[in-house]
């Protein structure tokens, strides 16, 4: 298999979409943001954070994101997006399976941040759900960084891809 953005002499050029059929296309993007301390949570959970409420805000800079994903990503075709979802649960570390010795790589819970991105065009949105995710990510640890220098985000990616030629994937 070759790289479709990359030309026989090997530079990379945009892809045409233009022959292809227009279909409603869906992905679903996650992501965690770990603390590393328990002040975050504890501040989030009462929403008394200075920056103000961090989940709604870090779901209106997932939304933002998803659009400016062609601004950010140079060979990601600009399309109509038809719907951003940005989802962000705060979690607790579980400690009931672990021994002592475990306890300590468990962290200090997080956000999880999902991102279902939509539209009806030629080519998939993959690449928006993850840059939703990223973008959502990013606004937690710019407003916790004050009280946790050592957030870190993990784990993103595609779970869900819906549409086009491949039709479902999981």
């Amino acid at each position: 298999p070759s790289l479709p953005h990359l030309t026989p002499s090997g530079s990379a050029h945009m892809v045409s979409v233009s022959a292809k059929p227009h279909t409603v296309r869906t992905a679903i993007a996650v992501g965690t943001v770990y603390f590393s301390n328990p002040t975050p949570l504890t501040l989030i959970k009462s929403n008394s954070l200075k920056k103000g409420d961090v989940l709604g805000v870090s779901r209106i800079a997932g939304i933002m994101a998803a659009k400016k994903c062609p601004d950010l990503i140079p060979l990601c075709h600009p399309i109509a997006l038809t719907h951003v979802g940005v989802e962000l649960r705060v979690f607790s570390p579980d400690f009931s399976n672990t021994s002592n010795k475990d306890k300590n790589d468990l962290g200090h819970g997080g956000v999880m941040i999902e991102a279902k991105v939509a539209c009806t065009g030629p080519t998939g949105v993959e690449m928006e759900a993850l840059t939703s995710v990223m973008g959502a990510a990013l606004s937690v640890v710019d407003m916790c960084k004050a009280v946790d220098k050592f957030q870190r985000v993990q784990d993103v990616r595609v779970v869900l891809k819906e549409g086009g030629k491949s039709g479902l994937w999981r």
